[in-house]
């Protein structure tokens, strides 16, 4: 019976001490459960439907880009009006580039080459994609990081450059003959014209004869592509996707302050 009082002390003081640690269970397990609603889970619903939509809005868009870029192109090719359609060769490449970003401007870029592929064959349609459909691209990038008219154009002007020896080059092998050399001839009996008319019995040399050719080339890139930096200046600000500003000169000539 002595140790009854003991016994009865040491239960009550156990019981004491659970009933001290449930609160804090409870309280653990309540803020478990408000720690769980604060986060919710990334993947709901909404947020599964949002990304869905806005993923198949961007490949409508790349998609109607690029067949609008290919059918201006098959266009062109079969009833071309002059140059007026061949400045707007790059513009879908680089307005896909502006709003949907570099991985979308590739992909118009392949869909455009396989649509022209299926409709007028591998060559006509390489023939688009270098340098048009990379000079798009070129475009778009440089137009989205702000980059100065001078740099853009310069570039731009290498692309088409490369983009027609490279086409000198493939129309050289299915015809197999040297178009290049073909060209400089005509160049040469021009020239020899010029030095007639001037009273100069001297003929041009062959390095000035390729010189010139090279130097003819370079300077149609360069004001193809400036044109093409007017014009997207005009279309692309109204679409809502401006490009940099033109440089003063140029603002002077337009009347226009960007």
């Amino acid at each position: 019976m002595s140790n009854f009082p003991e016994d009865f002390d040491a239960t009550a003081d156990s019981s004491n001490q659970q009933g001290a640690t449930e609160p804090n269970d409870l309280t653990s397990d309540v803020n478990w459960v408000d720690a769980g609603a604060e986060n919710p889970a990334s993947d709901s619903p909404q947020t599964v439907a949002l990304e869905v939509g806005s993923s198949a809005v961007v490949m409508v868009e790349t998609a109607f880009l690029a067949s609008a870029a290919g059918l201006i192109w098959l266009i062109n090719f079969y009833f071309p009006p002059g140059p007026l359609l061949r400045i707007l060769f790059p513009l879908p490449m680089a307005l896909v580039y502006l709003r949907r970003g570099i991985r979308a401007s590739w992909m118009s870029v392949l869909i455009s080459g396989l649509l022209l592929s299926i409709l007028m064959g591998p060559t006509r349609s390489i023939l688009y994609v270098i340098p048009y459909g990379v000079m798009g691209v070129q475009l778009g990038a440089f137009w989205q990081r702000r980059m100065g008219w001078g740099f853009s154009v310069t570039v731009g002007a290498i692309i088409d450059t490369f983009g027609f020896f490279f086409k000198l080059w493939l129309l050289s092998i299915f015809l197999g003959e040297d178009i290049w050399v073909y060209l400089t001839s005509q160049i040469a009996q021009f020239l020899e014209w010029g030095f007639v008319q001037l009273g100069l019995l001297a003929q041009p040399s062959l390095w000035l004869v390729q010189a010139i050719a090279f130097a003819t080339v370079i300077l149609n890139s360069l004001i193809y592509v400036f044109v093409v930096h007017l014009v997207s200046l005009l279309i692309l600000n109204r679409l809502g996707n401006p490009i940099p500003s033109p440089p003063r000169w140029v603002q002077t000539i337009l009347n226009t302050e960007q």
